[in-house]
């Protein structure tokens, strides 16, 4: 990016500097947009500072002079009580400057993005949701991609951020149509996990190396993101997280979140979706089980346990 284009980008508020948020303002910050920044955590403060963001003590000071609002939150209620307020506290909307943008890439439910919108809107600013794909290492390496909800000029006023920290940008229409997109994708890749983590288990049974599996089905009709780029053994994706005692990566706790955030999609539309459900419940377990900080390809680890248990020799 030239100074000139950086020069005319807007100064961002960035809330929320975690495993996700840091990198992602990290990236801005590179490309010499100015972030001003405020997590509760400690630590990411410190994390954060150590990238050159201006870590800040109230997430009022923070957004005082933002031309963009960034929130990168674990759930839609941290979001909509950061907007009005909670506790007494002044919210982020009582606190940013007129003509501010509300951009959040928190993923939450789409009724709760569409109410966190209407709540900018009503108090006389833009907003978009823009939840992300890609994990830590998108996000640290500046390739998350970003799925776009709110009005097609609110879109082009937060695209150079985001083109910034991803490598895809898409917008998928109105508010809250960002999470649709994330919820409807997240949905297709914990049940291709699952049913990726199932054929290696039954290919360990029938004799079959994990190799010469992978060979195959990377070439065949059952090739998917969740056998290429995450495959669930180790050894045929060095990069995998499969290769690092399942370090994530995309935690399971974050899996199960996104697969019940598509469940209730479903209760709410009536949509029928047997094998979405039945992926939620198996991550549900897996989380309860207290895999919650494993990479969700992890769960090939429990349903191998489970098929040693069937067959008698656990």
């Amino acid at each position: 990016m030239t100074e000139t284009t950086s020069q005319q980008l807007p100064a961002v508020a960035f809330l929320g500097l975690g495993h996700m948020g840091g990198p992602m303002a990290a990236n801005l910050v590179k490309a010499g947009v100015r972030v001003t920044g405020y997590d509760i955590v400690p630590e990411a403060c410190a994390a954060a500072r150590e990238q050159g963001i201006d870590v800040v003590d109230t997430p009022q000071d923070a957004v005082r002079a933002a031309g963009v609002v960034i929130t990168m939150f674990p759930s839609g209620k941290h979001v909509i009580d950061a907007y009005t307020g909670a506790d007494g506290a002044e919210g982020l909307l009582a606190a940013a400057p007129a003509g501010a943008t509300f951009l959040d890439c928190s993923t939450i439910n789409i009724s709760e993005a569409q109410e966190a919108a209407q709540l900018a809107r009503d108090a006389g600013f833009t907003a978009a949701d823009a939840p992300v794909s890609g994990g830590v290492v998108g996000a640290t390496a500046g390739t998350l991609a970003f799925m776009v909800g709110g009005e097609p000029e609110v879109f082009e006023r937060v695209r150079p951020l985001l083109e910034i920290m991803g490598g895809r940008v898409v917008h998928c229409g109105g508010n809250g149509m960002g999470q649709a997109a994330k919820i409807c994708n997240n949905m297709i890749l914990g049940v291709s996990m699952v049913a990726v983590s199932e054929a290696f288990v039954l290919a360990e049974k029938l004799g079959l190396e994990h190799q010469a599996m992978f060979d195959v089905v990377s070439n065949a009709s059952g090739q998917c993101w969740a056998l290429t780029t995450n495959c669930p053994v180790p050894g045929p994706v060095p990069t995998s997280p499969a290769n690092k005692d399942y370090e994530p990566g995309f935690a399971g706790a974050l899996m199960s979140k996104d697969l019940n955030l598509a469940t209730t999609a479903l209760d709410e539309t009536g949509a029928t979706a047997p094998m979405g459900r039945l992926a939620a419940e198996l991550y549900d377990q897996f989380v309860k089980d207290g895999h919650a900080g494993m990479d969700f390809s992890g769960i090939i680890t429990t349903l191998r346990e489970e098929s040693e248990e069937g067959s008698g020799q656990g």
